[in-house]
């Protein structure tokens, strides 16, 4: 396998890091307690990947299995642990697990233990952050029809399984 062709030209380099300091306020708080931060937007990596910190308040929460048709997606369990499905039964993580699904895996994840933080990794780079959002509204209340639903879904790439 070779590189990929160069995605920068230049011959001296640029000046264009991205910082975030870990004790930046998150980007969605959930009312359970949940935050995301959004560490790398597909926008922010010219769709490249996207990466989300996510941490846990500790009531139990996540989604059940489900499935992604345009991405692939890892999981880094940070703290905490993390009980992530890889298609065939959910798995106990602990910090320093990773686990990856490329598009069509079956996967889920959900907090069972306690407070707990991840690293969620897209790829290519989808605009997540909506999901997210739409996500914590829904949690605080605003309403969504079994339509309105299934089209959110089907917009965002997640397909759900029984």
């Amino acid at each position: 396998m070779s590189y990929p062709p160069p995605l920068y030209d230049g011959i001296s380099g640029e000046v264009s890091a991205t910082v975030r300091l870990a004790d930046s306020a998150p980007d969605v708080l959930y009312p359970n307690g949940n935050r995301v931060h959004y560490l790398s937007t597909g926008e922010s990596t010219g769709g490249l990947f996207g990466l989300y910190r996510w941490e846990f308040a500790g009531p139990p929460s996540g989604p059940d299995a489900h499935f992604h048709k345009t991405l692939a997606e890892s999981f880094y369990v940070l703290s905490g642990e993390v009980s992530i499905f890889d298609g065939k039964r959910w798995n106990r993580s602990r910090p320093g697990d990773y686990v990856h699904v490329p598009p069509g895996g079956l996967h889920g994840f959900r907090n069972e233990w306690g407070p707990a933080s991840m690293l969620l990794h897209f790829a290519p780079g989808a605009p997540r952050e909506a999901y997210f959002e739409g996500l914590a509204r829904v949690a605080a209340g605003e309403t969504m029809s079994a339509q309105e639903r299934d089209e959110f879904m089907r917009h965002h790439d997640n397909y759900w399984v029984d």
